[in-house]
């Protein structure tokens, strides 16, 4: 039995938009192993300046991330959609072991396999210092970012 994780491409405006969002959903509950599951057991990608792929290497990478980032809270944007493949913008904030505070801005291309499981990930990345008095993402680290809670648009970001 093959895995399958909806929305299935090819996208629609509205599917792709929930597929966007429950990727975020995933990173902000912030757990390797469950995040690798939305991926092909082969999935590649490039973070930043690293490239592997496979589960057991995007876990890897995820402990490794989160464990560094402390009081991560994420939000992504759709930016554009064809067939398979999802164009996305993304902002993070977090802080580090020093207490310094980041906001991350980036942009990820997404190709998917027909069960919607994403076969390539490729992501750019830039932080930014900011001081905690300049956070924007302010919602309870434990869940989901609330469906009241600006995105990234309505934040002028």
């Amino acid at each position: 039995m093959s895995e399958s994780r909806p929305p299935l491409p090819p996208f629609t405006a509205e599917s792709a938009a929930r597929k966007v969002r429950a990727a975020e959903d995933g990173w902000n509950g912030r757990n390797p192993e469950k995040v690798a599951l939305a991926y092909t057991p082969d999935s590649r990608w490039r973070n930043r300046a690293e490239i592997f792929s496979g589960r057991p290497a995007i876990i890897e990478f995820l402990t490794r991330k989160w464990s560094r980032e402390h009081e991560y809270r994420l939000i992504k944007e759709l930016w554009a959609f064809h067939e398979n493949r999802i164009a996305v913008r993304f902002a993070y904030e977090f802080q580090d072991e020093s207490g310094a505070w980041f906001r991350a801005y980036g942009n990820e291309n997404w190709e998917f396999d027909a069960n919607g499981l994403m076969q390539a990930r490729h992501a750019s990345i830039n932080d930014l210092p900011i001081q905690e008095s300049e956070r924007l993402f302010h919602w309870d680290r434990s869940a989901p970012r609330p469906a009241d809670h600006p995105g990234l648009s309505d934040l002028g970001l």
